[in-house]
């Protein structure tokens, strides 16, 4: 089956920076739900489109079209007394961008002392990635799948 709108992609993917070093690999599969659902990056769901089970694809993206340009002012630093949780190094929790009050998924980058950085920006925004992928698996996506705009099952969203 030819990955078309509305079908289920089943694949392994590897993402690379600019000089060619191992960003992301997958250890299982994934899935997603093809057809502008904004499951996957749009080129590299652009440059599935159409092939089949055992089709490989590579992509090389700008910021962009990958994770978005590297946006200085998403850097803070505050006070350890503002987390109402202990703080270490990696934690990720949601907050406000206090510019736009959109909702960001933030890291803890740093702890020294009572100061604490935080990074609003995806780890690989500012970087040019190559985007590697093999079609595992191509199937129809069942009704509930359309509805819910996603991929239930094995290598999907569970409810």
């Amino acid at each position: 089956m030819q990955i078309t709108k509305n079908s289920v992609v089943t694949l392994h993917y590897e993402m690379f920076n600019a000089e060619g070093k191992l960003l992301d690999k997958t250890e299982e599969p994934i899935a997603y739900l093809h057809g502008g659902y904004d499951n996957i990056l749009p080129l590299v769901e652009e440059a599935l489109h159409g092939k089949t089970n055992g089709d490989a694809v590579e992509v090389t993206m700008e910021p962009d079209d990958a994770f978005g340009d590297y946006e200085p002012e998403l850097v803070r630093t505050e006070d350890k007394s503002v987390f109402p949780m202990p703080v270490e190094l990696g934690l990720m929790f949601e907050g406000e961008d206090e510019a736009t009050g959109e909702v960001l998924l933030f890291r803890v980058t740093e702890v020294d002392g009572s100061n604490v950085t935080v990074d609003g920006n995806h780890p690989f925004a500012g970087m040019k990635i190559v985007f590697k992928a093999k079609v595992v698996d191509v199937r129809e996506a069942s009704e509930e799948e359309l509805d819910h705009g996603h991929v239930h099952g094995p290598h999907g969203h569970h409810h």
